[in-house]
C-alpha cells in the first residue's frame, strides 16, 4: 500500500483529505504543521509528501526541500489557495505538482493515482 504524509493546518481540510485518501486505498499519516512532519520522515518510509504551502512555523516549500534532503525519491504534491505562492512553489520544487484551492476531492485522488501511475509504468514502484 502507498504511504502518503499528510501536512495540512486547517483541521477540517486535513480529515477530508485523509479520508478520501483512504477510501481510494492509499495508507495515510496526517500531521497539521510540517515541523511535525519531520521527525516521521526520519524513522517512517513515504511515497508522497502532501502538504499545504502557507502553514505556521514552516512551510510546506521548507517542509518539501528538507524532505527531498532526507528522502531523495519522495514525491510531493502541494496543495494551495494563493495563486502568487503557486508559482514560488514551482520556482523551488519545480518537479512537485500544485493543486490549486479550491479542489473537488475526486481531481486530488485522481492527481495522486496519476503520480503514482506515472511511477508504475517507469518501473519506480
Amino acid at each position: 500500500m502507498l504511504r502518503i504524509l499528510l501536512a495540512e493546518d486547517d483541521q477540517v481540510m486535513r480529515e477530508y483529505l485523509t479520508r478520501a485518501l483512504e477510501r481510494s486505498g492509499y495508507d495515510v499519516t496526517a500531521v497539521d504543521r510540517g515541523t511535525a512532519a519531520i521527525p516521521l520522515l526520519e524513522t517512517e518510509k513515504f511515497d508522497l509528501l502532501l502538504t499545504d504551502i502557507v502553514m505556521p512555523e514552516m512551510d510546506g516549500i521548507e517542509l518539501a526541500q528538507k524532505a527531498g534532503e532526507m528522502c531523495a525519491d519522495l514525491r510531493v504534491m502541494f496543495i494551495t489557495g494563493f495563486a502568487a505562492v503557486t508559482l514560488k512553489a514551482g520556482r523551488a520544487m519545480p518537479h512537485a505538482r500544485v493543486l490549486s484551492k479550491p479542489f473537488h476531492l475526486r481531481d486530488l485522488v485522481a492527481e495522486v493515482d496519476r503520480l503514482f501511475e506515472m511511477d508504475n509504468m517507469s518501473g519506480v514502484h
